[in-house]
């Protein structure tokens, strides 16, 4: 656990003009550059004073909170005055320098406590601390470190002790032309109740400092991840910083250039809540990556730019924290992909809905019966494991607010007569700072008992015409069309199922969008993507999905979006097993030449113009997928136009591919809607009765659908005791911080 404040003094050359009150002849301008300086965590900052050429850094006093530090500095070997000073405190923190001539400079840090909260509000309970050293509630607990090394025999990793070195260590030469031992240091350490690691190439028995890291460290960073999408109350590991193919399935992360990034140079840095298997809320998953990323910067050095990479859970943070917390990566490496969390609710909710119908022939009206192909048909997948998976495993997981989840003990668990009071452990109440609580005249008898309501539920089904384009092309009959839709239904909030359909909740419905939660691409444009997909195999790893993410770039940026690459190769889901390393050294290419591109142009215009000609789409042989040249564009992976294995239940409907209307807009209902499509009058009135309010118009954006605020945060006090439903905008970062995240190419996220 920190216990100090490092501030930094950086000495800038340079002539300052005078202050806003024109009466200093010159400032001093602090920098906060560990982070923006409103969500600094942990007591400590790395801090930077721009001082004039006339200034010697001997004559500078600098002071916190009124102490004066100056005795803590000296000028580091980089050319910076620097020192270690006594801790920030949790809130507000005045830093003030000052040099002879009356120059003054000073700027506002607000810490916040390094078990958080930051942003993401106040901490779910209850929480479990997993960790054996943790020393108190927030699973605070010592810094460790530990050593691996690369063998020169075996290629493989193996534990290094520092006191008694093997004699096969293999050399790394990255690619600042540096070339030393192949040996790994490993940090593993507790910030916002969770594990984080890092790992860097180290030299043992020799100096590391924020101002002079060791000469092999390149300043870039990845960000690995883990899979799935799941709800634990309790700590877990972070995952794997020692392997480029983390997650990936099929793939054995010990042997396939599992060392690529570190090789390099870079660090590689994870945390806990990164992993959307353990931790599937957006807030939480980007609060632990903020407070990370602004540990590393203070430790091991300023960042030239973060990649991240990570395939199926993996890929939906990446994805969702990328757009609604920009900077937090530079460019990212979604595989097997998700474009969210939430988008993909709709089709795990229509997935159990139809089950309910399609599993109970007994349900069926007199002479209907289904085939197979024609439950294809509605589902939008020709595999029906595909539904049944996604609904035993993710509805039955994320929405079943009476299971148990890891951290919560049965007895601890919610049911409505026994535990009412007790820990929900859905998806949506996981998220309640996000989403905010059900308003009263949506509450249910529980809630009324209670006297609040659960969380809200941003996705509904009503007005959903299930089937209407099997419907269309024949392959369903208008018996089967009225009696699946007449009966299919929806559930309450605890899940009980009902014969009317879902409604979705306000506000939470247009929370889902202005957190991000459903990521509607609007943050995007300046980041590079290259999405590395391949078949799918129908385990709910549906393929669709990358397209997706396409077209709503392209509907955010009004063309076809040069920011965005898809490499589709034929081994199912993850394209190739070496598409993660040929990747990563692409997208360093890419970032490599926007960093050093000086024209006056917007970051997103650099991000398009840059792009190496050889990174575009590529698609391997694959019968699914067609790879065509468009001008001015190049080679583009597309879809054939007929693919029901690229859609939804939702897409059978009459939604577009974007998939991210988690309400319709309805419209009435009307027979020549379905021309030459006819019903007897007996089947329309059928309908009447199943869409009430109407049916869904889905030429129009869905209700409350907008794009990401980004930088929201759900508390409104450093100690993060009060929340802040549906959040607020943090809005720019504070003048003159967060500058270490990335190079200045890269400033445009504190704007």
């Amino acid at each position: 656990m920190r216990t100090k404040a490092l501030v930094a003094v950086t000495v800038l050359v340079g002539l300052i003009g005078g202050g806003a009150n024109g009466a200093l002849a010159a400032s001093l301008p602090v920098h906060v550059v560990s982070d923006r300086a409103d969500v600094i965590s942990g007591g400590e900052a790395l801090v930077a004073v721009t001082l004039p050429r006339t200034v010697a850094p001997s004559s500078v006093k600098v002071s916190l909170n009124g102490g004066d530090v100056t005795g803590e500095f000296a000028l580091r070997p980089n050319g910076s005055y620097e020192g270690l000073v006594t801790p920030l405190h949790l809130g507000s923190n005045q830093i003030v320098a000052e040099a002879p001539g009356g120059l003054v400079g000073q700027t506002t840090i607000t810490d916040h406590a390094i078990g958080g909260p930051v942003v993401a509000g106040p901490q779910i309970q209850p929480w479990v601390c997993r960790n054996a050293g943790a020393t108190d509630s927030q699973c605070n607990a010592p810094t460790t470190y530990a050593y691996e090394y690369k063998s020169s025999t075996t290629g493989a990793l193996a534990s290094y002790e520092p006191s008694n070195p093997p004699t096969d260590v293999a050399t790394a030469t990255t690619d600042n032309g540096q070339t030393v031992p192949f040996i790994i240091r490993i940090e593993t350490g507790y910030q916002d109740r969770d594990q984080y690691q890092i790992a860097v190439l180290f030299q043992p028995g020799k100096p590391w400092e924020a101002w002079a890291p060791q000469p092999q460290f390149n300043h870039k960073l990845l960000i690995t991840h883990g899979a799935s999408c799941g709800i634990e109350h309790q700590s877990g590991t972070a995952p794997s910083v020692t392997s480029d193919t983390v997650g990936v399935p099929g793939v054995n992360a010990s042997t396939a250039s599992p060392t690529t990034a570190l090789g390099r140079g870079f660090a590689v840095m994870s945390t806990a809540l990164d992993n959307a298997g353990h931790n599937c809320n957006l807030a939480t998953e980007a609060e632990s990556l903020i407070m990370a990323k602004e540990h590393l910067v203070d430790h091991y050095g300023t960042l030239r730019y973060t990649i991240g990479t990570g395939c199926s859970g993996g890929s939906l943070v990446q994805q969702q924290v990328a757009n609604a917390y920009p900077g937090v990566y530079q460019g990212i490496l979604p595989q097997c992909s998700f474009q969210d969390s939430w988008s993909n609710a709709e089709e795990i909710s229509d997935y159990h809905q139809t089950r309910k119908y399609f599993e109970h022939p007994e349900q069926w009206g007199t002479g209907i019966a289904w085939t197979y192909n024609q439950i294809a048909a509605v589902e939008g997948h020709p595999n029906y494991g595909n539904p049944i998976i996604f609904d035993t495993v993710y509805w039955e997981e994320l929405a079943n607010p009476t299971k148990s989840c890891p951290g919560v003990e049965s007895a601890q668990a919610y049911n409505p007569e026994t535990n009412p009071g007790g820990a929900r452990c859905t998806l949506a109440d996981y998220m309640i700072n996000v989403f905010g609580q059900r308003p009263e005249k949506a509450w249910g008898s529980v809630e009324r008992q209670l006297g609040h309501g659960f969380a809200g539920r941003p996705v509904g089904n009503v007005g959903v015409q299930y089937g209407l384009h099997a419907l269309q092309e024949g392959i369903i009959s208008p018996e089967q069309f009225v009696d699946l839709n007449a009966k299919v239904g929806g559930a309450d909030i605890d899940l009980n199922p009902t014969t009317q359909r879902i409604r979705a909740d306000e506000p939470a419905l247009k929370y889902v969008y202005l957190s991000g939660s459903v990521n509607e691409a609007n943050n995007l444009v300046s980041v590079p993507i290259i999405d590395l997909r391949g078949p799918d195999p129908g385990a709910f790893h549906d393929a669709y999905r990358t397209w997706s993410m396409r077209a709503r770039l392209e509907r955010d940026e009004g063309h076809f979006p040069k920011n965005h690459v898809i490499w589709f190769g034929e081994a199912p889901l993850i394209g190739s097993p070496t598409y993660t390393t040929e990747a990563l050294l692409a997208m360093d290419r890419w970032l490599s030449a926007v960093e050093v591109d000086k024209r006056k142009l917007t970051l997103g215009e650099k991000v398009a113009a840059d792009r190496p000609e050889d990174v575009h789409d590529k698609c391997s042989n694959v019968e699914v997928v067609e790879e065509v040249s468009v001008p001015g564009v190049g080679p583009v992976c597309q879809l054939p136009l007929a693919q029901t294995r690229f859609a939804t239940p939702r897409v059978v409907a009459g939604e577009s591919i974007t998939t991210d209307n988690q309400e319709c807009q309805l419209k009435p209902l009307a027979q020549s809607d379905y021309y030459p499509v006819t019903f007897t009058a007996q089947q329309f009135t059928q309908l009447q009765k199943a869409f009430p309010t109407g049916v869904c118009d889905f030429s129009k954006p869905g209700v409350s659908q907008k794009g990401a605020v980004p930088w929201q945060t759900y508390q409104s006090d450093p100690a993060g005791a009060a929340v802040i439903y549906g959040g607020r905008p943090l809005g720019r970062a504070p003048a003159n911080s967060g500058e270490g995240w990335a190079a200045a190419s890269f400033s445009s996220w504190l704007k």
